[in-house]
Formats: C-alpha cells, sequence, structure tokens
C-alpha cells in the first residue's frame, strides 16, 4: 500500500484543525463569551476583519477536503504508481497551509493561486485514481 495517500489525508485533516487556531484567536479578540454560544452566527458582525476572513477559510478548509478525501480514498484502493501522484497528494496539504496564511493576511492573488493549485493536485488525484479503474 502506497502511504503517502494516507499522509495525505491526514496532513489535510490537520490542515483544517490548523484554520480553527486564527478563527479561535478572531473570537477572542472580538470578545466572545459562553453567552454568544447561543447565536454563534449574530457574532460574526464584531468579528475584526481577519477574524472574519478566518471564518470563510475555515469554511473553505472543509469544502476542500470533502473534495480531497475521496480522491486519497480512490488512490490508495487503486493503487497509482506514478511519482506526480505522490507528489500531489504531498503539495496539498502544504498548499492549504499556504492558502489559509495569504488568506488571513489578506494577499488575495497568493490565496487565489494556493487555492487553484490545490484544486489541480486533487483533480490530478482523481485523474490517477481513475486511469487506474479504466
Amino acid at each position: 500500500m502506497q502511504s503517502h495517500f494516507a499522509w495525505s489525508l491526514c496532513f489535510s485533516c490537520g490542515v483544517v484543525l490548523i484554520s480553527i487556531i486564527p478563527l479561535t484567536i478572531g473570537r477572542i479578540k472580538a470578545g466572545y463569551s459562553i453567552k454568544n454560544m447561543s447565536a454563534p452566527r449574530a457574532f460574526f458582525d464584531k468579528l475584526p476583519d481577519f477574524g472574519k476572513r478566518a471564518v470563510w477559510c475555515h469554511q473553505n478548509c472543509w469544502e476542500s477536503i470533502s473534495l480531497h478525501a475521496p480522491a486519497c480514498l480512490l488512490c490508495l484502493l487503486t493503487g497509482p504508481d506514478s511519482n506526480i501522484s505522490m507528489y500531489s497528494a504531498l503539495a496539498h496539504p502544504a498548499l492549504r497551509v499556504f492558502y489559509i496564511f495569504s488568506y488571513i493576511f489578506d494577499f488575495p492573488l497568493a490565496r487565489g493561486l494556493f487555492w487553484a493549485s490545490g484544486v489541480l493536485t486533487t483533480i490530478i488525484l482523481y485523474k490517477e485514481g481513475i486511469s487506474q479503474i479504466l
């Protein structure tokens, strides 16, 4: 079994957990408390700008893992042995970490490039996995 697909899946899940850190910092800076838990979405307007971006970034991390995880599982099942699949699998979590930083610190061009590169790595994994079936 090729472990780089499993590691990619684990690291990508870790990236989703990492995206919670700036979200939590933004909430703390805005004065989040227990009573805000009854209406957390109403608290969004009180967040500083980076806190709002952290919310959007965290939501996008969930969307990304929902696409990347099946691609990794497909590759785990089919076992493509090309270098491009290995590099794509391992590049995805790294690109997503850079995506988080560029989103939080408001570098829109870099954010777009890291997002597109991350999506491309997932597409490559799907292509490599499906090519093993056909």
